[in-house]
């Protein structure tokens, strides 16, 4: 586990530069990735997997819930029919500041099955300015204590360590140094997540929001897995 990872250290922090003969070296680009899926929600509207799967799409997460009382009305249809299709898949849940871990743990557990073949669970972590039912915005020290009992009890339940998305905002204002031990998915839009999280070591980049995909209507999230086809492979087999 710890061999893999630190590969993915070197990738997605050390090795962030190509070299060019001439030029020196250069910001590497989600082409320079072989490795390429999407995480979609209800805003996608049916989605055709199979079509999907045809397009090479190598994995999807899915959003699944969302506080302590919301499921994303699209997340059954779309958990079955990614799995029926052959695209790995896995549940995301997006976090709401005015309920504890705990509480959003066990609304997780009770809206995701328990399936060994799944990816591991994701923890969405963001600030969400324009909520008109929860303005808090908890000091570190809390967020990190109630990430901390979300991510202890996922890992405990589906036997898998969770990933943490979280945007630049986020992720500057609360969690540098955080959870190193965690498999992190960035959101950086505006270039290389090197030049937007710095030292951050880094799993998954999600490069934009206006992908195209056949089998889905309209724009949707495209991501780029750091490492080889080899070492997703290894990564599909929980080898991290």
């Amino acid at each position: 586990m710890r061999k893999l990872f630190a590969r993915f250290v070197v990738a997605g922090s050390v090795a962030l530069t190509a070299s060019c003969a001439s030029f020196g070296p250069r910001i590497l680009t989600p082409e320079d990735y072989p490795v390429h899926g999407i995480d979609v929600s209800r805003w996608q509207g049916d989605i055709d997997w199979r079509q999907v799967a045809h397009s090479g799409v190598a994995f999807a997460w899915i959003k699944a819930t969302e506080g302590g009382d919301h499921v994303d009305p699209m997340f059954m249809t779309n958990w079955i029919a990614a799995a029926e299709a052959g695209v790995p898949r896995g549940a995301y849940h997006f976090w709401y500041m005015c309920r504890t871990g705990q509480e959003q743990l066990d609304w997780f557990i009770q809206n995701v099955p328990r399936d060994p073949n799944a990816l591991p669970p994701v923890l969405d972590m963001e600030w969400v300015g324009e909520s008109k039912t929860c303005r808090r915005q908890p000091k570190r020290d809390e967020i990190l204590r109630e990430m901390q009992v979300f991510l202890d009890g996922a890992e405990r339940w589906y036997g898998k360590r969770p990933v943490i998305y979280t945007s630049v905002d986020f992720h500057r204002d609360r969690l540098v140094d955080a959870f190193t031990g965690h498999h992190f998915w960035l959101r950086s839009v505006a270039g290389h997540p090197s030049t937007r999280y710095g030292d951050r070591r880094w799993t998954f980049w999600q490069y934009t929001a206006k992908g195209r995909v056949p089998g889905i209507q309209g724009d949707v999230d495209r991501n780029a897995f750091v490492g080889s086809q080899t070492d997703w492979r290894m990564f599909l087999q929980g080898r991290y």
